[in-house]
């Protein structure tokens, strides 16, 4: 299963059921489990582990160097895929910064052709991240949140779970849970539909609703809006939305720019 112009170095771990294509190269200590795929001229570099079930498209280059002026290249750090992760064509993910540093994406992933991911990004399972989307290093993301095309992120700020982010977006700050979000750090409401497919019910949707105007849409700072939902009992689910907002990254949160009222 592995093509006669692929380069595999010695120190490769490969499952038996591997297929890896023509002129794809493996260089380093590359562990590949059972099911994975690696297309034509893809490269995997040192400390890499593709979980069951993945596949890394045509030329894709996963375990490279981060791009960080002070990086030391005797660095032992290493990149982590999880299992029936899907990697289009051209994407690219840079290993760990530090000592011991981990990029690792978690299970069910799906990346389309182009995306980039920097060092030490943390990404959740069952992801879509569109052509093109940009992470820079330490951004961490959750699960079940679909990135747009062309969507670039400043390093260290953090995306929550069931979001939806527009194509083209520029982001330097925080995006809470369950949120749209667009243009520049702009939240425009909740991820509805993402919600409702989700499993949210009726009633959990509108209480995230009712504390996301209490939070974003209130007329208070957002010390006082937080001071006042604290002040008052949530399901769990909201209150992993209002735990968000509470303790932001040193970049602070997204704020509410829609164009008209009501989370929804």
């Amino acid at each position: 299963m592995i093509h006669p112009t692929a380069l595999v170095d010695p120190l490769a771990t490969l499952a038996d059921d591997v297929e890896i294509g023509p002129y794809a190269i493996l260089e380093g200590p590359v562990v590949l489990a059972s099911g994975c795929r690696v297309a034509a001229h893809a490269q995997l570099i040192g400390s890499v582990h593709v979980g069951p079930g993945s596949s890394i498209g045509r030329g894709a280059v996963i375990g490279e160097a981060p791009q960080d002026l002070s990086f030391d290249p005797a660095t032992h750090s290493s990149v982590e895929i999880g299992k029936n992760c899907t990697l289009r064509e051209h994407v690219t993910i840079h290993r760990g910064s530090k000592e011991g540093g981990v990029t690792r994406i978690g299970d069910d992933n799906l990346l389309m052709v182009g995306v980039h991911l920097a060092h030490d990004v943390q990404l959740g399972r069952s992801n879509v991240l569109a052509n093109s989307a940009l992470l820079a290093g330490h951004v961490v993301v959750g699960d079940n949140t679909f990135i747009g095309g062309g969507a670039v992120f400043h390093q260290f700020l953090r995306i929550g779970d069931g979001c939806v982010i527009q194509g083209n977006g520029s982001f330097s700050k925080d995006i809470p849970h369950y949120c749209r979000a667009q243009l520049y750090n702009r939240l425009v409401g909740l991820n509805t539909i993402g919600l409702r497919r989700q499993g949210f019910t009726a009633e959990d949707r509108a209480e995230l609703k009712h504390l996301f105007n209490l939070l974003f849409q209130s007329g208070m700072n957002r010390g006082q809006a937080l001071t006042a939902a604290q002040q008052q009992t949530w399901s769990a689910r909201a209150q992993r939305l209002l735990d968000f907002v509470a303790a932001p990254s040193s970049k602070g949160v997204c704020a509410w720019r829609g164009s008209r009222s009501g989370a929804e």
